[in-house]
């Protein structure tokens, strides 16, 4: 065959493939593509603080990003917003930072760094579900109770079992008597499991995870800390997870 043709069969899909992967592999946008996995709409001066660049480097890196699908920009006043395009990604981050070395995710710079790391690993937002020891406690509670089937998904339930987790239908009914509401309209899994990048092992996302986060946050279970991902449950959070779930409290510390 001649050298003319030796592009004939590539795959369409190889050009798009190399310019997300392009988009992704420069330093201070996948810092700002992480910070935005608290699920928040940042500031671009928050977003050049955070990656510590100047406001113009970062303006240009965010139209980067922006051209290229990965993130929606919204404007208020003078003000310029960003945050994820949408869940698809958001998994498609976590995905990816779940294959980092776990020693390089890790290795704290400084203790004020080793701090903030340690609080990130007990319990953080993965975009719009929890993560970190306190995500895998409400996994494997759920999982304990019938709730939700394990990362194998050999038991029958609701879920996608390509996406490692199904909410049974015991789990349906579980949410549903705790008022926690399940969003069935989103082009989404009900329960998808994530690899934690800390611990190693699933968290609950999809759209189950993500409305457990919602009533965690907002009946008080949890509470954000610092600036970042980071959360804490609250002494109200370990009693209703203890009496929901069975977890002990020392597992969310």
């Amino acid at each position: 065959m001649s050298d003319t043709h030796t592009g004939d069969h590539r795959d369409v899909r190889a050009p798009g493939l190399a310019s997300l992967a392009g988009l992704v592999a420069d330093e201070t946008r996948a810092a700002c593509l992480l910070a935005l996995l608290d699920g928040r709409a940042w500031t671009a001066g928050e977003l050049a603080r955070h990656a510590g660049v100047a406001a113009s480097t970062l303006s240009e890196h965010l139209g980067k990003l922006v051209a290229g699908g990965l993130l929606a920009e919204e404007r208020q006043g003078r003000h310029r917003y960003v945050r994820l395009h949408d869940t698809r990604v958001a998994q498609l981050l976590e995905d990816l930072a779940a294959q980092v070395a776990p020693e390089a995710a890790r290795r704290p710079r400084g203790l004020r760094a080793s701090t903030a790391g340690s609080a990130m690993a007990r319990g953080r937002t993965c975009y719009d579900h929890l993560a970190g020891r306190l995500g895998i406690a409400l996994a494997d509670g759920l999982t304990a109770r019938g709730l939700l089937t394990g990362a194998d998904g050999r038991e029958h339930g609701r879920g996608d079992r390509a996406a490692g987790f199904a909410l049974t239908e015991a789990g349906a009914r579980w949410f549903a008597g705790n008022g926690i509401t399940l969003d069935r309209t989103a082009r989404r899994p009900l329960a998808r499991a994530c690899l934690d990048w800390t611990e190693r092992r699933p968290h609950l996302a999809g759209a189950a995870g993500a409305a457990l986060c919602r009533h965690a946050l907002d009946a008080g279970w949890c509470v954000r800390i610092g600036s970042e991902r980071a959360v804490k449950v609250t002494p109200a959070g370990e009693r209703a997870l203890a009496e929901l779930l069975g977890i002990e409290a020392a597992a969310l510390r």
